[in-house]
């Protein structure tokens, strides 16, 4: 059984073993994406599900090989990325007998995201992404306060000018997503209410200019930050080690002045 616990380790941890699971994986999303096809999906049904069937099995051989070769079933479960693994390779086979269930074939489509899990860089931005989360509450409190503000002064001033843009209040939070990402604002939005009204410009230049420029800065401000911090974590600097090196002098230093003491 040890040998057997080795050897799966050694094949997990293995440069060859994970790029045959990227590369599998690459196929799998080629797969999915054919079946959007019609054509193709009907004259290839057959061959498609065959090959899905081996990459299931290949997955879920692969999720075996990992946790035999762990150092615990407790361990592997506890990495989250494993716990996604497996709960993407499972699904799969509730597939099985449902293949032309639309609902269940559209699960299928979440095995490409095993990608995130398997490749590092990829692994290590979702990582920063998932540690800005809790950053994100505050700025997100911010933003909707700022949305539902502009929203009903919006709803209140332009209702009778353009009432396809501001005609109720979930209307006008859905114009104010579309200008705040600056997609046909001015054209779409901005220029045929100030044919109507002349000073509105003040409620669309303001809006932007808090909204895009500064709000959104900040959630762009924290992503970064979370990365550099977690790239930090993984590959820290030279000055980062000298500081680790220091701050253990220092506790030494400190525990043996406590001692003398």
């Amino acid at each position: 059984m040890k040998q057997l616990k080795h050897t799966c380790a050694r094949i997990a941890q293995h440069s060859l073993f994970t790029s045959i699971i990227i590369g599998l994986i690459i196929v799998n999303a080629i797969l999915v994406g054919l079946e959007t096809y019609p054509a193709i999906l009907e004259k290839y049904a057959t061959w498609m599900y065959r090959i899905d069937r081996f990459l299931l099995w290949t997955f879920t051989i692969e999720i075996v090989i990992r946790l035999i070769g762990s150092k615990s079933i407790g361990a592997f479960f506890r990495e989250p990325w494993n716990v996604f693994d497996f709960i993407i390779v499972a699904s799969g086979h509730l597939l099985v007998g449902s293949y032309y269930v639309t609902v269940l074939r559209i699960l299928r489509v979440l095995r490409v995201l095993r990608a995130v899990s398997i490749i590092p860089s990829l692994r290590k931005m979702v990582n920063a992404l998932l540690l800005t989360i809790p950053s994100m509450g505050t700025i997100m409190l911010l933003l909707g306060i700022f949305f539902y503000i502009y929203a009903v002064i919006g709803t209140m001033l332009y209702q009778d000018i353009a009432p396809e843009y501001f005609g109720t209040l979930h209307s006008s939070l859905l114009t104010l997503f579309q200008v705040i990402t600056l997609e046909s604002w001015a054209s779409g939005v901005m220029r045929p209410i100030l044919v109507a009204d002349p000073s509105s410009w003040w409620y669309f230049v303001t809006f932007i200019v808090i909204g895009a420029f500064v709000i959104i800065n900040l959630f762009v401000g924290v992503v970064v930050n979370n990365v550099e911090e977690a790239s930090r974590e993984e590959t820290p600097s030279p000055t980062d080690i000298k500081l680790d090196e220091v701050q253990q002098e220092l506790k030494e230093l400190k525990k043996m002045l406590e001692d003398r003491s």
